[in-house]
């Protein structure tokens, strides 16, 4: 831990709740990765916060002050620590399913998370208000409950988050300041040093002197911690059997990586623009870490590569909370993840084609719209040459060419509408989006029905309580499909796994594959 001035005590009203801090200060001890971004211990001798893996001494009992946000650490007048760096931490998410101000809490935060809500053309407060409309409440309501559950307002949020990710692209990157500063959301680079000089005492130049990268390293290499356990031979194993050749690879236990190309389009004052590239994440499980690199065409985008790749690995997944809640039903799979996706669109397009057929004849469907439509791009490996095609060619595709490819009539005009409504701003698939309402216009499609709606709220909207109680393979797991309504009773049988039945569903999936084939991995057999 670096050692500025010391700082005062926060204010109690900031901290974790008393009685949980001696829990805390154990989980500190032992270096638990399972605790790591659920809280933050400030260290008042030395002014500086750190995660529960910090591999330096232990600090003292009475020097230790517990927070739940690194923004209430720093809000409280600490520093992010030089070695553990906070900004790898995952992060916590608190879900709710009964109280509504928790819910809009929840929402907000999800909102302020995402980098697409970063706009560099403001910093007083017009995020706060359009986050605030968008949320249909009044800017002063969502401070008020937004400040009384965590101890800040959505602004300092705001602040902390845009410099924890310029402190790891400073870190991690050979971008320059200017850049970083921009894709951190700051408005200009006068505003991104003053800010950082305020909350951390030094210029972004002197933190990048000081940082832990390699001299001479010009390739990006960003770490993304995750909570254990997660089964990651399972998860690569899922994607495996879904890739589309030219478009991603997954590898295996020998070979931990997902590798794919990358499409992202942000909006700027020139309008819509596209960013294009490749990615490779590869696991290091003994450090509970996922190291990220990118093509440099990347680089403007990294923030919200970062965010993609945690939501496509479910890397902020909470285990200890689930498993509270779901290892009694099924205990063999306290390891397993939901697979996300990177791209909701992409995942939207290969849930339609996925309807009613296998894994095996949908991957087949999927290759020939790739080859078909999707646009050659140039990547280091021989197995990544094509991007997914975007909505805007799906969207003109005639039912023609689509017919050619097997694609019956019923999902050419699934994927036509579903196209169209994304390329139109009609739709947003993307984390954070409302659940209802995307679900609704979702359905509101034609060839869109309840499964693939709730297929995608699990893995691209990334709401932990999706269930599709009418998915033949989850009757059959739950042992319902023998009752007068099956989809009734596996409802009925999911309200005790709320709010995780997303998991729940995961696992079941798995049970039922293992139990069909004893020998096979978990995951690697789910149909759907």
């Amino acid at each position: 831990m670096t050692t500025p001035a010391p700082r005062p005590a926060p204010p109690a009203d900031t901290a974790v709740d008393p009685s949980a801090d001696d829990g805390c200060y154990r989980a500190l001890q032992a270096r638990d990765a399972r605790f790591d971004g659920r809280f933050f211990t400030g260290v008042t001798s030395t002014g500086i916060y750190c995660r529960p893996v910090c591999a330096v001494r232990t600090p003292r009992r009475e020097n230790c002050r517990f927070f739940t946000l690194a923004a209430q650490a720093e809000g409280a007048g600490f520093r992010p620590c030089l070695r553990c760096r906070p900004e790898l931490a995952p992060q916590a998410l608190a879900w709710s399913v009964q109280d509504a101000s928790g819910i809009l809490v929840r929402q907000a935060v999800q909102l302020l998370d995402a980098p697409e809500a970063w706009s560099t053309d403001d910093e007083r407060g017009a995020t706060v208000t359009r986050l605030a409309a968008r949320l249909g409440v009044s800017d002063r309501h969502l401070r008020r409950i937004f400040e009384a559950a965590l101890g800040v307002s959505p602004l300092q949020y705001l602040q902390t988050r845009r410099l924890l990710t310029a402190k790891q692209l400073l870190t991690d990157t050979p971008m320059p300041v200017t850049q970083v500063a921009l894709a951190s959301g700051f408005a200009s680079v006068r505003r991104f040093n003053a800010a950082f000089a305020q909350h951390y005492g030094l210029n972004p130049t002197a933190l990048r002197r000081g940082g832990t990268r390699a001299a001479g390293v010009q390739a990006a290499t960003l770490r993304l911690a995750y909570r254990p356990p997660l089964d990651v031979p399972a998860l690569l194993a899922f994607f495996a059997r879904r890739q589309f050749h030219g478009v991603e690879w997954a590898g295996d236990a020998a070979t931990p990586a997902l590798r794919r190309t990358v499409r992202l389009q942000t909006r700027g004052a020139g309008g819509l623009q596209d960013h294009c590239g490749w990615l490779n994440a590869h696991f290091d499980p003994d450090r509970h870490q996922v190291l990220v690199q990118t093509s440099d065409s990347l680089y403007p985008v990294l923030p919200l590569v970062m965010r993609r790749v945690r939501a496509m690995l479910d890397l902020d997944a909470d285990p200890a909370a689930i498993n509270a809640v779901l290892h009694a039903s099924f205990p063999e799979g306290d390891g397993l993840r939901v697979p996300g996706a990177f791209d909701g669109f992409e995942l939207a397009v290969r849930a339609v084609l996925g309807q009613q057929i296998t894994v095996a004849a949908a991957r087949t469907l999927g290759q020939r719209l790739v080859e078909r439509f999707g646009e050659p791009i140039a990547t280091p490996w021989p197995e990544l040459t094509r991007l997914f095609p975007s909505p805007a060619v799906l969207a003109q595709a005639p039912g023609e060419a689509l017919g050619q490819l097997g694609i019956v009539r019923q999902r050419q005009a699934a994927i036509v509408a579903l196209a169209r409504a994304v390329d139109g701003g009609q739709l947003q698939l993307q984390g954070g989006a409302d659940v209802a309402a995307t679900t609704a216009a979702l359905c509101a499609l034609p060839g869109i029905g309840d499964w693939t709606a709730q297929y995608i709220a699990m893995r691209v909207l990334r709401w932990p309580d999706a269930f599709a109680a009418g998915d033949v393979a989850l009757q059959k797991s739950l042992g319902v499909q023998a009752h007068k309504n099956p989809a009734r009773a596996a409802t009925q049988a999911s309200l005790a796994w709320q709010p995780w039945r997303s998991y729940a569903v995961v696992r079941a999936w798995a049970a039922g594959s293992i139990a069909s084939n004893p020998s096979a991995t978990a995951l690697e057999l789910i149909s759907k």
